[in-house]
């Protein structure tokens, strides 16, 4: 089991100038990109999945797979505490949020199914 990550507080300003716009509206204003579009939706390179916003290492490529909802996911994070997760009831759904612990940035959503949890992350993770 991982230790908590000390957080990482910016200014709406300070993440502005760090992001992308993109990256901005995804990880502070929880949007999404449209599916199948993404840069790491097809990545099959081994290494780590980090947070754009703040670095955190958040999934290991071991855990990535396809789930066929045009976002990468993972079956688990790369430590327990490596994210958060909170009920999202927007647009009249009931789904769990995933959001980074270090920093807060919004990751995507996870599903149950029958192979356990889907989780779809979005242009909130980059490569290394």
């Amino acid at each position: 089991m991982g230790e908590v990550p000390e957080k990482v507080v910016r200014s709406e300003a300070e993440w502005r100038a760090q992001l992308t716009p993109e990256q901005y509206r995804i990880l502070r204003e929880k949007d999404t990109e449209r599916p199948f579009t993404g840069a790491l939706t097809q990545n099959h390179e081994t290494g780590n999945y980090h947070c754009a916003g703040c670095g955190a290492l958040l999934f290991m490529s071991g855990a990535k797979f396809d789930s066929g909802c045009g976002w990468p996911s993972f079956m688990i994070p790369a430590e327990s505490k490596a994210v958060e997760e909170h009920e999202d009831t927007t647009f009249g759904m009931r789904r769990v949020e995933v959001t980074c612990a270090k920093c807060g940035g919004h990751l995507g959503h996870v599903f149950r199914m029958g192979r356990g949890l889907r989780g779809c992350a979005t242009a909130s993770t980059r490569g290394r």
